[in-house]
């Protein structure tokens, strides 16, 4: 495809662009073009064709770089170089009288590690968007600006099937050799984000970099903790602690130095947001810059965050410098503390537990959570989420080598890690409660301060995990599952069947893991 950089250059000088453009100008835009509307307080707010990822419409072109390092299974599917090319010509072909807008940003606050990228795109409010999730470079950088790699994203063009390959009319097509990504046929900005993060999960393991779905914090003496966790689990919640500086909420790598964010911004879940909980996040769907993706406005263009009636998958997209506490540069030293969180519906797993090394790569590479009865159609009663390394649309690599790297990188600079539960106890989902914030902050703070490295442990029977006897300020009949269960040996069935779950989601990723993370499976089949 030697004329493709060509044809693109072709592009921006023919069609109507707008090239880096100001906050205001894309406000301005955005209206003219009827994307949206302003909100109480200044946010832009707008509607999307697909209220979130189109995971099964994202395809990798096979070829001599990855035929034999993506891992072809799950969300990594291949597309043809020649399907790639056609598609790409027919788009290029397409988008000569559009108005277009371009932003030159880079991916990473590390210098030594980022990429840059040439967004292309139809849509002002995705302009903005990138513009808010991405690191946004200084006007000196922006003079010698030159692209790494291009997203070239026009909504309104769609694929026909059965010419070009694709599975339905939405596409999001990655090709690592021309360093491009091509979409269409979808509204939903958060493709722009996960497109990018998936190249850098494939690029830097090849550096010895540790690319990771997680959020961080730092402490006041500059301890660093990473949480991993999927949606619904509290990542973006228990990350932004205003007694710790935020580095970011949810793509991050894990360097030779230490830790940095992939984004110059954060991409809220903001369904029921809490004011008072969460009033740091909360502020940001009142502010100006903000873009409120799928949020309902009442009568006076308030944001009603309680309102799902759209979508529950609601978004605020704004940059990280509308957060109070954030750590400069948004680069901080190694992790202290890792923890996983998952939302157990089941109400088996401990509020924490302290992972083995093996444990830890099994449960990384696991990546549980659970969904509850109402979150999707057909779900009647918990079922299990397995989603690799906390986030496996974006990971194009066998799990297992994510996983050693990561247990690499924790072995090294001692890492402590920990399984948090912030699900249901008691009871599954239906005769249980959830579990207490205020009780997961506590366990949380108690973990990253130290407080539990010379309590004792016990060990829980179903999945070997080791549960502190005593965290401060919470309950000890708390911190046993087993004992919050008035019915011992209902407890015991459930937890039995949610360890055969576990067993056999994870037959599939065997072949590429060492034995003794193997080894480390839950005991009861």
């Amino acid at each position: 495809m030697t004329a493709t950089p060509s044809r693109i250059s072709s592009l921006l000088q023919s069609a109507q662009v707008h090239r880096n453009p100001t906050v205001p100008e894309l406000y301005e835009h955005a209206l003219r073009l009827g994307e949206g509307q302003i909100a109480q307080g200044g946010p832009l707010a707008v509607r999307t064709n697909k209220a979130g990822r189109s995971p099964k419409d994202r395809f990798i072109v096979e070829d001599e770089l990855t035929r034999d390092t993506v891992w072809w299974q799950g969300f990594n599917q291949p597309i043809s170089a020649e399907v790639f090319d056609r598609l790409l010509a027919k788009m290029l072909d397409y988008a000569q009288n559009k108005e277009l807008f371009v932003q030159e940003l880079y991916a990473g606050t590390d210098p030594e590690q980022r990429i840059s990228v040439r967004f292309i795109q139809e849509m002002a409010y995705h302009s903005l968007f990138v513009n808010n999730m991405f690191v946004r470079p200084s006007a000196e950088e922006r003079q010698n600006f030159e692209a790494d790699w291009t997203v070239l994203n026009i909504p309104s063009f769609t694929a026909d099937p059965e010419v070009d390959g694709t599975r339905t009319d939405t596409f999001i097509l990655v090709n690592f050799k021309e360093k491009m990504i091509i979409a269409g046929g979808t509204q939903y900005a958060g493709e722009n984000k996960k497109g990018i993060f998936g190249v850098l999960n494939f690029l830097l393991p090849e550096r010895g970099v540790m690319p990771m779905h997680c959020s961080a914090n730092v402490g006041e003496g500059g301890d660093v903790a990473l949480f991993f966790g999927l949606s619904g689990t509290g990542k973006t919640t228990l990350s932004a602690d205003p007694s710790r500086r935020l580095i970011g909420d949810d793509e991050h790598g894990w360097t030779d130095s230490g830790v940095f964010n992939f984004e110059g911004g954060c991409y809220a879940k903001v369904i029921n947001l809490n004011a008072e909980a969460e009033p740091a996040i909360y502020r940001t769907t009142h502010t100006y810059g903000t873009v409120l993706e799928n949020v309902v406005l009442d009568e006076n263009r308030i944001p009603d965050l309680d309102d799902g009636s759209l979508t529950e998958n609601t978004r605020s997209a704004y940059p990280i410098e509308q957060i109070d506490n954030i750590q400069p540069g948004s680069i901080a030293g190694h992790p202290k503390n890792v923890v996983f969180l998952t939302a157990d519906a089941f109400g088996v797993l401990p509020p924490i537990s302290k992972l083995t090394p093996e444990q830890m790569e099994y449960q990384f590479i696991s990546g549980f959570t659970a969904k509850i009865p109402g979150t999707e159609q057909g779900v009647t009663e918990p079922q299990p989420t397995f989603s690799t390394c906390f986030g496996a649309p974006f990971m194009p690599r066998h799990p297992g080598e994510y996983a050693e790297l990561l247990a690499r990188k924790v072995k090294e600079h001692g890492s402590a890690v920990w399984l948090v539960n912030t699900g249901w106890t008691g009871g599954q989902y239906g005769t249980g409660k959830r579990m207490s914030i205020r009780h997961t902050r506590a366990m949380i703070n108690a973990a990253l301060d130290g407080q539990l490295d010379d309590v004792e442990f016990e060990t829980e029977p179903f999945f070997g995990l080791s549960i502190p006897k005593e965290v401060p300020g919470v309950p000890a009949e708390v911190l046993n599952p087993r004992e919050a269960w008035a019915d011992k040996a209902a407890y015991d069935e459930t937890a039995k069947k949610l360890a055969g779950m576990f067993r056999e989601n994870f037959k599939r990723f065997e072949e590429g893991v060492r034995p003794e993370v193997t080894a480390s499976m839950p005991e009861h089949a």
